[in-house]
């Protein structure tokens, strides 16, 4: 688990002026990594996408950089006759330690006191943001999202079991399931409306239509970055070892397709049609200073199994990491309103930490591997304003919404675009951001 260091000294500023704006998601002490394309518009450029770090609203490309001789000779043997710099690479080839070294190494040639030649040189390296195809930072093999959240799962537990809302299993098992890798897309991705079966009149046989109750979730992502080899488990006190860096997810929910659909198996066509994910993998190491103990559980509640109990974890595990999601619909585009906030809440609440997560999904010897994503599920807190879906905030529709536009929402409409963003802040450290998640609702074919 990474410590407090000279990298999220908050004096630290950056040439790039952009990043010392103290509302930016992406000052020189953050650098999250992308995968983009710098020419998108170039039809005849084959070549694949290339590595790069955050920095304001600039994209600095690190293989360019350390092509040219940015890093000096420190990386020469590592990367020697390399074409592709990827995060996949990095992960999978040399661990944390080598990533935390090229965090440093791009954070000393973008920082203002860098030697004038370095700064002259370094600036050919930058790409706008806007000039960019940013793509998913990794290849993805494998999806597993979570249900980790204590709130989200009373609530939806107690709108069908309002006698037993949470099921026995649930505080001593992070509850997961299998999703869909092939539907993952970037943020900015439009999400066509599935068809499924619908089973609303119980009286009558289900019917194909397209999905009526579509909803978003307000999700944490992260990547693994170092496999552990088949029958292998990973011990929860090196959990984080195995982590590259986290992200923001919205898990597309068609809800009236699940309902019928979803026992006794769990979760299938009512979530596979799409997952979208924000473009910037924030680091371990960024998230440093932003570290909380693990959910505080009531006195009556079992303490974690001892394959998921560690003090470390228990002291530092959770994250203190701001989530809000809003809305813009067509008609607020049009009357040129702007997003409208739906709900607030903070990965604090998630009743089981990433690494607990990680460590129970490889504990019976799975093979995790470089680039597989997981997900901690709908994020949510105690108060009606932290809920993060649209099930829990109109309480399967009973209590709608009012939008500015005088419009409502039950579910989410075609021409509806979901909005989710994230950040840290705390006292005596710079604020932190992970860019955008959003998508927009197409019709269905």
């Amino acid at each position: 688990m990474y410590e407090i260091n000279e990298t999220h000294d908050p004096n630290l500023r950056s040439w790039v002026e952009s990043a010392n704006d103290p509302n930016t998601d992406f000052p020189i002490q953050n650098l999250p990594f992308c995968l983009f394309r710098p020419d998108p518009e170039d039809e005849y450029d084959f070549r694949p996408p290339q590595m790069g770090v955050a920095i304001g609203d600039q994209i600095f490309d690190l293989l360019s950089a350390h092509l040219n001789g940015l890093f000096g000779r420190r990386f020469d043997d590592i990367f020697v006759g390399l074409d592709e710099f990827s995060p996949d690479f990095i992960a999978s080839m040399f661990g944390p330690e080598p990533l935390s070294d090229l965090r440093t190494e791009a954070m000393n040639v973008l920082n203002v006191n860098a030697p004038r030649s370095i700064i002259a040189n370094a600036k050919k390296y930058l790409v706008p943001m806007g000039g960019v195809e940013l793509e998913l930072p990794f290849l993805i093999g494998d999806y597993t999202d979570f249900y980790c959240s204590i709130y989200h799962a009373t609530n939806v537990g107690s709108m069908f079991r309002p006698d037993n809302p949470l099921m026995p299993n649930y505080k001593y098992v992070p509850i997961g399931y299998h999703g869909r890798a092939s539907s993952i897309v970037i943020s900015g991705t439009d999400i066509k409306r599935p068809h499924g079966q619908n089973r609303s009149d119980a009286e009558k046989p289900p019917v194909f239509i397209p999905a009526r109750n579509l909803d978003y979730e307000m999700e944490l992502g992260f990547f693994v970055g170092r496999e552990n080899e088949l029958g292998t488990p990973i011990n929860i006190r090196d959990a984080e070892d195995h982590i590259f860096g986290v992200c923001l997810v919205n898990d597309w929910s068609a809800r009236d397709i699940q309902a019928w659909e979803y026992q006794p198996l769990g979760p299938f066509l009512a979530k596979n049609f799409a997952t979208t994910i924000s473009p910037y993998v924030v680091t371990m190491e960024a998230l440093a200073p932003f570290r909380t103990p693990a959910f505080e559980r009531d006195a009556a509640d079992p303490q974690p199994l001892d394959h998921l109990n560690d003090e470390q974890n228990q002291k530092f595990g959770g994250l203190d990491i701001n989530l809000e999601v809003y809305i813009q619909t067509e008609r607020m585009r049009q009357q040129n309103i702007e997003p409208h906030l739906l709900s607030r809440s903070n990965t604090k609440d998630l009743y089981w930490t990433i690494g607990q997560m990680l460590t129970h999904h490889a504990s019976n010897g799975c093979n995790l591997q470089t680039g597989d994503l997981m997900a901690t599920g709908t994020v949510s807190g105690k108060e009606k304003n932290e809920r993060g879906c649209l099930l829990e905030m109109t309480w399967r529709g009973t209590e709608p919404i009012d939008l500015p536009s005088g419009e409502q929402r039950r579910f989410l409409e075609d021409g509806d675009e979901i909005i989710m963003k994230g950040y840290c802040e705390r006292e005596g450290f710079r604020r932190i951001g992970f860019g955008e998640c959003r998508g927009r609702v197409l019709p269905a074919d």
